[in-house]
């Protein structure tokens, strides 16, 4: 029989995930389907996105053979039975304080750094460069972890080697760059661009690096469709871009600059991202979202 949640101590809840402990060693990642942008959660939630997301990650984790922190697989029966699909069994370890990016094109907050400065993160770029250019190479641009409701800060390599020594920076660079080239190059055999990405590793008692948290999922990476790729240009991508599209648009009468909570988003909105984030998954892992568990 599967445990009950209130058996497992609550300990962090987060824009999307909540996190219980299950004992000393291990823990419950749970991914709700709520959707934020602009440093808010809005409202209503997407049907299925936890789910999503949680297929994506459990995908990823096997196929890219790096150590990782599962504890389980998908029906791991310590899964209460109304949130299996959207959770996942993890080792319980200590994480590195930094947000390791990878970078293979120029945009978002890249591409303001390198107008600013010619370089994103401290890493110097050719000149000339626009919006969703082709890097001559992947590059690491780090972040410092935000509290909930606060940006995460870009920093550069050696901001990072100041927090956690150089030896541990060092191995950062080299795993997030090493993640990100395999995780491109499996994406782009199936006509997907992996444009950027965020991972975030845990430690083991001896400190070799663990990739944790969610990996490559549509909320920490921009994929984009590399038959309609045209450099110079906003690549439409397969995330939460509808959403935010729609808040930035007259349409909801929101204004950004304001201290508003943004208005409750529209059943078409949140169908046409529900069917985003499956598009996703599906050309990604060649599955069928419909094979995904829902509930035990």
């Amino acid at each position: 029989m599967r445990p009950a949640l209130d058996s497992y101590t609550f300990v962090a809840s987060g824009k999307v995930r909540e996190i219980y402990q299950i004992d000393s060693d291990t823990l419950l990642m749970v991914a709700s389907d709520r959707i934020s942008a602009y440093d808010f959660v809005l409202s209503p939630e997407i049907p299925d996105k936890g789910r999503i997301l949680t297929a994506m990650s459990f995908f990823w984790f096997d196929a890219l053979g790096v150590p990782n922190h599962l504890a389980g697989g998908p029906d791991d029966e310590r899964i209460p039975a109304e949130l299996v699909g959207r959770s996942m069994v993890v080792h319980k370890l200590p994480m590195v304080p930094v947000e390791c990016v990878a970078r293979g094109y120029l945009t978002g907050s890249g591409l303001i750094d390198y107008n600013t400065t010619g370089a994103v993160c401290g890493v110097v770029l050719p000149s000339g460069l626009h919006e969703a250019d082709k890097l001559p190479q992947p590059i690491f641009t780090p972040a410092t972890k935000a509290e909930q409701g606060d940006h995460d800060e870009n920093i550069t390599f050696e901001q990072a080697a100041d927090l956690v020594g150089t030896d541990l920076a060092d191995a950062l660079r080299t795993a997030t760059l090493d993640i990100y080239s395999r995780g491109a190059d499996l994406a782009a055999g199936r006509g997907i661009i992996l444009a950027d990405t965020k991972f975030e590793f845990g430690q083991t008692p001896d400190g070799s690096l663990v990739l944790a948290d969610e990996v490559l999922t549509p909320d920490s990476s921009r994929y984009w469709d590399a038959d309609s790729y045209t450099p110079g240009h906003v690549q439409p991508s397969f995330d939460k871009q509808i959403v935010r599209n729609w808040l930035t648009s007259p349409a909801s009468g929101w204004d950004r600059s304001s201290d508003t909570p943004p208005p409750g988003l529209p059943a078409d909105v949140v169908e046409r991202t529900r069917a985003r984030y499956i598009e996703a998954y599906e050309l990604i892992s060649q599955k069928s979202f419909a094979d995904w568990p829902d509930h035990a």
